[in-house]
């Protein structure tokens, strides 16, 4: 599995409140941490975006077996194409994303796109398992 963000660099702010000059410049960059959680920063978001679009124009897409698959993932029965899809991912910005943990596999973060294109409210989820992404709804 990818990892969308290796370190974070961040300014401690509130260990500097009250200092002087000299004490604020040597903490202005003071830690890098490793993010665990996904899609903490926009940064995390474009990386995992970047990733699905190439995974859609090489054409390395699955899609997830589910019930009322024929609403829940108009992609997997042609009712949108990839194209369309793409266009619609590629508007999403941070804000109309997040991330949470798969229901039953542990280990696999699930993505999740709600935007509103064109009129039309999109709701787009789905995981990778390299070299693919794996596609569980798609519907508006």
């Amino acid at each position: 599995m990818a990892v969308y963000i290796n370190s974070v660099f961040f300014m401690l702010q509130s260990l500097c409140n009250g200092a002087g000059n000299a004490a604020k410049s040597k903490y202005k960059l003071i830690c890098t941490i490793d993010v665990v959680q996904c899609g903490v920063l926009d940064l995390g978001f474009r990386d995992v975006k970047a990733q699905l679009l190439a995974c859609m124009k090489d054409g390395a897409v699955s899609h997830e077996e589910r019930s009322s698959i024929d609403v829940k993932n108009l992609l997997a029965t042609g009712q949108v194409t990839l194209d369309e899809v793409s266009e619609v991912i590629r508007a999403a910005r941070g804000n109309h994303y997040r991330c949470s943990p798969h229901h039953v596999v542990d280990g696999i973060d699930v993505h999740i796109i709600t935007i509103n294109r064109g009129g039309t409210s999109w709701y787009i989820k789905w995981y990778f398992l390299e070299p693919q992404s794996i596609f569980i709804s798609v519907h508006h």
